[in-house]
């Protein structure tokens, strides 16, 4: 029986505490394993295999997989005693139950969390550079995150192959029927490219361009652009601050974007200028509030508090940034937005879409 807190003294809950707290230390180590090894089965298509297999041998899951056994054996230990696998002592067979695969495999789709853990390895892979940051300021710039884009558009391809079209773009009043009929539209910071080659393969009289600074990124989104046979797209290397295209658009988007950019500010503007008068710009970026006290509950806010620091705080610095951060929040987004000459300016959400806000804003005159 645990004694009534009124009758512990002032050293004993201070003795109890601490040892909560150790313990909540060390579950934290725990799952901190655990995300790496979940990157690593998701990299190497174990949670797949698994969740095609019945109970299994680590060497015939190695085998199924087309992997080595010892490696394999070594995760599985690491997903049984995290309790992401299941095991049976006596058959010596492992068995990933199908409600958890439905968190960790390709058919999850945007629910995948085994693809999103890819996040620990790589913000990890900074660290170094990080910390000397905290000493001395400055920043890391995107090419010390070599697998970045690569990241983002398997994140972003899940949510947009399964909403930009039937479900992102109808928020916009109208936007449907003007896309259907052919008008021009600008995607920045596009990565890989992935959405705005969806937009051009759904919407074929509409013309649309996308832009992005990494010259890489551009180049697979030129590529998939080709295999899909569009002809209605075209990818530029660009950087957003330095777009100087007035009322050429009648559609801006910004997909996760805005938030890194080195001159959000400037950018914002660009967009003004950039669309002809009652033209859109869609941007979607992170749920949250721009008032720390107000994340607390955020069930992502840790996790989101650490890319920014590990990242899009970084990055933004190492270009002598603003850096906005991550959860720079829907009161600092509308404010610029007001601040860039939006007058109109609309905050939207999907249902089963806790993770985004989606901001409509219209020019006016």
């Amino acid at each position: 029986m645990s004694t009534p807190l009124l009758q512990l003294t002032e050293t004993e809950i201070e003795t109890q505490s601490a040892e909560e707290f150790a313990g909540r230390m060390l579950e934290i180590l725990n799952d901190a394993a655990l995300a790496l090894m979940t990157s690593v089965g998701h990299r190497v298509g174990l949670f797949d295999a698994l969740a095609a297999m019945p109970p299994s041998s680590s060497e015939a899951i190695a085998q199924g997989a087309g992997l080595h056994e010892r490696y394999v054996r070594e995760w599985l230990a690491a997903m049984v005693t995290g309790g992401i696998v299941d095991y049976d002592p006596a058959e010596q067979t492992y068995v990933l139950p199908a409600y958890r695969a439905a968190s960790l495999t390709h058919a999850a789709g945007a629910e995948n969390f085994a693809r999103t853990a890819q996040f620990i390895p790589l913000l990890g892979a900074v660290e170094e550079p990080i910390v000397r940051c905290f000493r001395h300021g400055g920043g890391v710039a995107y090419d010390s995150y070599p697998r970045f884009h690569a990241l983002m558009a398997e994140e972003s391809a899940s949510v947009h192959d399964a909403a930009l079209i039937e479900r992102i773009l109808p928020l916009v009043p109208g936007l449907v029927d003007r896309l259907t009929a052919g008008i021009d539209a600008l995607d920045l910071g596009c990565g890989r490219g992935h959405a705005v080659n969806l937009m051009a393969r759904a919407f074929p009289k509409s013309h649309f361009t996308g832009l992005d600074a990494e010259e890489d990124a551009i180049e697979a989104g030129r590529a998939e652009a080709q295999n899909w046979g569009l002809h209605n797209v075209r990818h530029e290397v660009c950087d957003a601050a330095e777009i100087d295209r007035p009322t050429s658009y009648d559609l801006v988007t910004a997909f996760d974007a805005i938030h890194d950019l080195v001159a959000p500010a400037a950018v914002l503007k660009n967009v003004v200028e950039a669309l002809r008068s009652g033209g859109t710009f869609l941007m979607v970026d992170f749920a949250a509030s721009s008032h720390l006290e107000n994340n607390l509950d955020h069930f992502l806010a840790t996790f989101l508090y650490t890319i920014s620091c590990m990242h899009c705080t970084s990055v933004s610095l190492a270009g002598g940034g603003t850096a906005l951060g991550t959860m720079w929040g829907e009161e600092k987004a509308r404010q610029m937005l007001r601040e860039a000459g939006f007058a109109d300016v609309a905050v939207e959400r999907l249902e089963d879409d806790p993770v985004n806000h989606y901001y409509i804003a219209v020019k006016r005159g």
